[in-house]
């Protein structure tokens, strides 16, 4: 009987560090350091959920460079074209865009009418 009390208490004690490793581990996730990334969109895959985007260097987080990115909601993606400057939220060891945007075109990028 007291075995069977013991085993239990250690199954308790088990269940518990891992809850708490989990909360842990949760708000290490979200604790990452955040960034504004900006850039110019070369292509839009609707298939993969992601853009090509030529990004400027975003210090402490990229170079600047042309890659593939997903894009944490897909929807974006029916308002971004080729072409489309975005800002966009990145975050430390994750290579997602969050929220991204399209930068309006201020009226000095329109080309002039003949």
């Amino acid at each position: 009987m007291m075995h069977l009390l013991a085993v239990k208490r250690l199954i308790r004690l088990c269940g518990a560090t891992l809850l708490m490793a989990a909360v842990c581990l949760g708000q290490a996730a979200a604790a990452k350091k955040a960034y504004t990334f900006r850039g110019k969109v070369e292509a839009v895959n609707t298939g993969t959920n992601s853009v090509t985007v030529n990004g400027e260097k975003v210090e402490g987080w990229m170079d600047a460079m042309t890659m593939g990115y997903k894009v944490d909601d897909p929807a974006v993606l029916k308002n971004v074209k080729v072409g489309d400057r975005i800002t966009a939220t990145v975050y430390q060891g994750d290579m997602t865009l969050h929220k991204v945007q399209v930068v309006p075109k201020s009226s000095g990028d329109s080309k002039p009418k003949k």
